[in-house]
């Protein structure tokens, strides 16, 4: 192998692997380059660290011009992988001529010995011919058979001289014998030895150690390293989660991330040899398409990862919401109506990872027809045999997967391409590669003439509702093309991306885990989901509440996505051959697919009028038991963590009120209001059973408490309040794990509970939650849920800081000093989305009180200093519901505003909390990102 540097080498690579629009001597001139060095080292004879000092400048100055000259052609429109080659060419300019210098003036050898031969090879991706801005420089040190005092003092030489001009190099020095035993031993070091690429010194050692690696670990030892590499693939996708889905993805590591694309690579170099990317590739086992969509995908991934580097300066491959703007604008995506340019940009990137998916599917059918790839598991060791056919007509089960019989099976019947998922989904097997191949190549079969097929809609239909597994299927219907097709909404929110901190997923992947959810609940439910498998009994038609769940999120991009969603599931159920009272069913819980979450965690559910309204726009008991369902699916499906056992219980404790108000006809405040004292009365028998007496200032409290926690919540609650001592201050981790649960219990005075909010701020805790309830005799009990700045458990694993939060919170009952030490706002990633606050005050939600909505970027302190507003124009909070969404915030306080309090009085309030919520706003970049419609954009789910 030899290295391809124009200038210095005897053989070069073929043209194919270079730009056509640039040459490495018109960047960096090698041979003048070498003059230089030269003339250093003459002047500045018996002075070597000044000839040092002299040749590291040239070096740098030479490397530092070639890097910049990339970085440049990058920001003019040049893709990244032409930028990574030429960065790895001027690397290469610039490495041989500090080796020229080294052996030349430095450590001469002028007639070499065996043992002083010596040959340097780039591995990783530089010896593949790309390197990123910010990454590693691999090099590999071939001595003959043992070191010598002149090899090692040239590779001394070189490595000092490269750390000092601040690169970051990665070294090994080997014999090739090293090789040999190394590469059969690691996989890691075979495929470092695979991508391995000659630079310079002793040509002929530099071949015979390719030649022996070929032959004694690569010849014959295909199923090996194509079973250990996909095994090693398979290990990193666990680790970040298994989805190529994530909204920050991992450019290099993640699922359809260039790491996969390297790994089709190194086993079709294994198989087939080859130089160049080109080579390996072309003579691989794609075809000229296939080749094509690598190569695409190649470039694009490249082309973000560079931009990456550049943007950060560091070897950043995440993919994070603080760079996705700046990165979406230097490529060219701008805003486009009801869509950011950023929201496209990240739609581009999930379409070529699901290319990347497609191409690896594709891979490994051609790799089992050739026999070079074995079945997983115990499949292995079972004889293939012939395939075995199925009682559906065109499908077989072949090696323990189903197959197709004929590659005209979908064309003969496209409703096919929905029978081979739902026979895997009967059958519980996996789909061969073939099939998934063919289906995806076929899904353009389904058309607005096909999709109506009676047999297509009822295969789909039955899969859906009736199927073992639908969201495996929906999975793999996606991954096909085949959903998308034959459900059109479905397919306008592939790969879509929702542009806030809140959602984990993409739109398609977050209602597919809806979905599973759904048929999770139905089939056994789980624990804390008891209700709703009940629920499943009762439920007239099951088939309305699946669909409305695939549907939900279909008006997403087109504007206002509840409205939007209503007309894209009339238009869905009409043309599935619904009847019209399904199809309405199906808008309408898609039209109001965020009412229940939203009431549950933003309204007080224990306020009659809230009840009356919410059982008015429900209207029926069934479309509560199927919007309480689908709402519970809806919030587990955004992301891990979200879910929690508390606003499991705001939603159960919100179904029952509304089922309560419904099932009893009273649907007046007053009727509303007899059912909570009800429910009320039975929580507190229930107790009473459990503890005996009940604890004073418990007993004291209102309907809202007592329907507030659940019978343990309350036995905890009573085992704390049976002491004479006050206050009652305890905190403890959740057993659900969302959270730290702190109970405090006292008297309470005016603006206690915005000092709470600050002292608990003070100790780096974020409130997620805040039930706040007073009982006549001003005895509070307050529950907030905390968790640390990340979305985890606060103080996790911490004992001392959850005495210390409990410390300091008793103190505020008996101190007026000022609270301190808040943290300051460390916004990074929040600062690429723009938020816009709001307020509003409404005296009409509640007959009892006022209620102020705040909505703004959530920040530590930002509770306390709205409390503190409110507290300082002598507004007393009856009760706080606080939640936060990603970067937003989103709180709503039930108070009760002093006598006189003039409409003057609630425009100067309003103004002031408006300040408050611009206080401490981060500068964000002035990208499209920073679009007024991103911050209309404040859906929940």
């Amino acid at each position: 192998m030899t290295d391809n540097s124009e200038s210095l080498v005897h053989k070069k690579l073929p043209t194919k692997a270079w730009p056509n629009h640039w040459k490495i001597s018109n960047i960096i001139d090698g041979r003048s380059l070498r003059i230089k060095l030269t003339a250093a080292a003459l002047d500045n004879l018996g002075d070597e660290a000044a000839a040092r000092k002299e040749v590291l400048n040239h070096l740098h100055g030479a490397l530092f011009r070639g890097r910049m000259i990339a970085q440049e052609r990058l920001q003019q429109g040049s893709d990244g992988l032409d930028t990574a080659r030429l960065l790895a060419a001027v690397q290469d300019e610039v490495l041989h001529a500090l080796y020229d210098y080294v052996t030349v003036h430095v450590h001469r050898a002028r007639n070499p010995t065996e043992g002083e031969r010596l040959a340097v090879f780039a591995t990783g991706g530089y010896g593949r011919h790309v390197l990123a801005p910010s990454s590693d420089i691999d090099l590999l040190f071939i001595r003959p058979y043992k070191a010598s005092a002149h090899a090692e003092s040239v590779i001394e030489y070189m490595l000092y001289a490269l750390w000092d001009m601040g690169l970051k190099v990665g070294h090994a020095f080997r014999t090739p014998a090293d090789c040999v035993r190394l590469s059969r031993e690691d996989v890691t070091i075979k495929t470092s030895l695979l991508d391995a690429r000659f630079l310079f010194g002793d040509d002929e050692l530099g071949h015979s150690t390719i030649e022996t690696f070929r032959e004694e670990v690569i010849d014959g030892q295909d199923y090996q390293f194509i079973t250990d590499k996909l095994a090693e693939r398979d290990n990193r996708h666990a680790k970040l989660g298994n989805t190529r889905y994530v909204v920050e993805p991992n450019v290099k590591d993640g699922k359809g991330g260039l790491r996969d694309l390297q790994t089709l690579y190194w086993i079709a170099k294994h198989i087939k040899h080859g130089e160049t990317l080109e080579d390996v590739m072309q003579s691989g086992p794609f075809t000229k398409h296939e080749y094509a969509v690598f190569i695409r995908a190649a470039r694009f991934l490249w082309t973000v990862r560079c931009h990456l580097h550049y943007l950060t300066g560091r070897a950043e491959e995440r993919l994070s919401f603080d760079l996705q703007p700046e990165i979406a604008s230097r490529m060219g995506y701008r805003d486009r109506a009801g869509q950011l340019g950023v929201e496209r940009f990240m739609k581009h990137y999930f379409l070529v990872a699901k290319d990347v998916g497609g191409l690896t599917r594709i891979l490994a059918a051609k790799l089992e027809a050739e026999q070079k790839k074995k079945p997983e598991g115990w499949r292995r060791f079972i004889p293939a045999g012939q395939p075995k056919p199925l009682p559906q007509k065109g499908f077989a089960i072949d090696g323990g997967r189903v197959n197709i019989t004929d590659d005209g099976v979908f064309k003969k019947d496209p409703a096919n391409l929905i029978r081979l998922f739902a026979i895997a989904d009967e059958t519980e097997h996996d789909i061969h590669p073939d099939a998934m191949t063919l289906a995806a190549r076929s899904s353009r079969l389904i058309n607005p003439k096909t999709r109506e097929m009676p047999e297509m809609r009822d295969a789909f239909l039955k899969l859906l509702v009736e199927g073992r597994d639908p969201g495996l299927a929906l999975h793999r219907m996606n991954e096909a093309d085949v959903l998308g097709r034959f459900l059109p909404e479905f397919g306008g929110i592939v790969a879509q991306t929702q542009f806030n901190m809140y959602h984990h997923f993409t739109v398609d992947e977050h209602t597919i885990r809806a979905v599973e959810y759904i048929a999770e609940m139905d089939r056994h439910g789980g624990e804390g989901f008891e209700l709703a498998h009940r629920l499943f009994q009762r439920i007239e038609n099951k088939q309305v509440l699946y669909l409305a769940m695939l549907l939900h999120d279909t008006g997403k991009g087109h504007g206002d996505q509840q409205v939007e969603g209503m007309k894209t599931a009339t238009k869905a159920g009409k043309r599935l051959g619904l009847t019209d009272a399904e199809t309405d069913l199906i808008a309408w819980l898609v039209g109001h697919h965020l009412e229940m979450s939203e009431t549950a965690q933003k309204r007080d559910i224990a306020d009659p009028a809230t009840i009356v309204r919410f059982a008015a726009m429900v209207g029926s008991l069934e479309r509560l038991r199927l919007l309480y369902i689908l709402t519970i699916a809806d919030i587990r499906a955004v992301g891990p963590g979200i879910w929690n056992a508390w606003k499991g219980q705001l939603l159960e404790d919100l179904y029952h009120n509304t089922e309560a108000a419904l099932r009893g006809g009273r649907t007046d405040e007053r009727g509303v209001s007899m059912e909570l004292q009800m429910r009320a009365s039975k929580s507190r028998e229930a107790l009473q059973e459990r503890v005996g007496k009940i604890p004073t200032v418990m007993a004291e409290m209102d309907p809202s408490y007592w329907t507030g926690f659940d019978v343990d919540e309350l036995t905890e609650h009573a085992s704390k309040l049976s002491s004479t001592e006050t206050p009652v201050i305890s905190a403890q981790v959740r057993e659900d794990g969302g959270g730290v649960s702190l109970l405090v219990a006292g008297h309470d005075r005016l603006g206690l509970f915005a000092r709470l909010a600050g002292t608990i701020a003070a100790q780096g805790a974020n409130v997620v939650s805040a039930q706040v309830y007073t009982g006549p005799s001003g005895f509070i009990v307050d529950v907030f849920i905390l968790q640390d700045g990340k979305g985890g458990v606060f103080a996790a694993g911490d004992e001392s800081r959850l005495r210390r939060l409990e410390s300091e919170v008793r103190r505020v009952f008996t101190s007026d000093a000022p609270i301190s030490n808040i943290p300051t706002p460390a916004y990074r990633r929040e600062a690429a989305f723009r938020v816009i606050p709001q307020v509003e005050i409404d005296e009409a939600i509640s007959t009892e009180y006022t209620v102020i909505d705040v909505a703004g970027r959530d920040r530590p302190g930002l509770l306390h200093d709205v409390a503190t507003v409110l507290a300082d124009r002598n507004i007393s909070i009856h009760s706080a519901h606080v939640g936060s969404y990603g970067e937003r915030v989103f709180d709503a306080f039930y108070v009760q505003l002093p006598e006189k309090f003039t409409q003057d009085n609630i425009l100067s309030l309003k103004e002031q909390l408006l300040d408050v919520l611009r206080r401490d706003e981060p500068d964000a970049p002035r990208t499209p990102a920073r679009s007024l419609k991103q911050a209309n954009a404040a859906d929940s789910f």
